[in-house]
């Protein structure tokens, strides 16, 4: 017979998961949910060891042009845990905002993006790639945000414009004119803005408008279906008109066939990223294949070089 105290922790264990799941959620106690909490318990003491180890590592995915030509990158953080190997980013990101390390982790992330445009400045295949960094709201809410990039920036000497900070419309829910200001600063010094996974937020037209974007990128989700609803060319042709009004670039992200390719080319759309042209890779091969001038994630029967 299980003892009292083990009942009501079980209980707890049950009350977390069905918060978890949103409100109106009955949820019964079973032993994963213990390892569960166990497993995140221990991921968050680890979090805490891992950028004082250095066991993150920046992977590099690949966007390019409407010829397939190299124009740029996306950093992507990842952990090589010690004993668990690689986590994937959906199981520890979380964590590092529940903690709050999601902050020395961000500058961590800036600064090792800032470093890397350096070393490529003089690199004939890649010194006029951009680099694109993901920000979270915690970061880009800090008092010395501006700070902290136009020093990032300045100490490492870098062409600001080569720098692109990837926003979520989620981000801009909230106190929208401190938003405006914040990003018109770093614009005003040459770093450019992407509005990420856009279509799946609330965007207001107005606010759009009025923020000195550069890009918008249409959410895979929209890509995902591109050949098979009939609702998501309409949607995509939508947000690609709305960005070609607005001044903005359009970069569909989540490409993985040609024909996804060959109906956002109809549609006007000539910025690309996905599996089609390159998984995330370690900076290392990043640059291999640049310099080998051939595009990775394709197989050896297909080898398609730079152009």
């Amino acid at each position: 017979m299980a003892r009292v105290e083990d009942l009501f922790r079980q209980a707890d264990i049950a009350i977390y998961h069905a918060k978890e799941s949103g409100r109106n959620s009955l949820r019964f106690f079973d032993p994963q949910m213990q390892e569960k909490i166990h497993h995140l318990a221990s991921l968050k003491k680890d979090l805490r060891k891992a950028l004082e180890q250095q066991q993150f590592q920046l992977y590099f995915q690949i966007q390019v042009d409407a010829l397939q030509y190299p124009i740029g990158a996306e950093a992507l953080i990842r952990w090589q845990h010690p004993e668990h190997g690689l986590v994937p980013p959906d199981q520890f990101i979380p964590l590092t905002e529940q903690t709050g390390l999601i902050l020395p982790i961000g500058q961590w992330v800036l600064e090792t993006a800032c470093a890397q445009l350096k070393a490529r400045e003089q690199d004939e295949s890649t010194c006029n790639l951009t680099l694109s960094i993901n920000v979270s709201a915690k970061q880009f809410r800090q008092t010395n945000f501006v700070t902290q990039e136009q020093n990032a920036v300045q100490r490492y000497g870098i062409n600001p414009a080569k720098l692109k900070l990837e926003l979520t419309e989620s981000m801009l829910a909230n106190n929208i004119e401190k938003i405006i200001i914040t990003m018109s600063t770093l614009n005003a010094m040459g770093i450019r803005f992407s509005l990420d996974d856009f279509g799946t937020g609330y965007s207001s037209l107005q606010y759009l408008k009025r923020l000195p974007l550069y890009q918008l990128k249409i959410d895979q989700s929209f890509i995902r279906e591109l050949a098979v609803d009939s609702n998501d060319p309409a949607l995509v042709l939508t947000i690609i008109a709305m960005a070609e009004n607005l001044g903005l670039e359009v970069m569909a992200e989540g490409v993985e066939t040609q024909a996804q390719q060959a109906l956002l080319l109809k549609k006007g759309c000539r910025h690309f990223q996905g599996y089609l042209f390159g998984k995330p890779v370690p900076i290392k091969l990043f640059e291999e294949a640049l310099q080998q001038k051939y595009l990775f994630g394709v197989d050896a029967n297909n080898n398609r070089p730079f152009r």
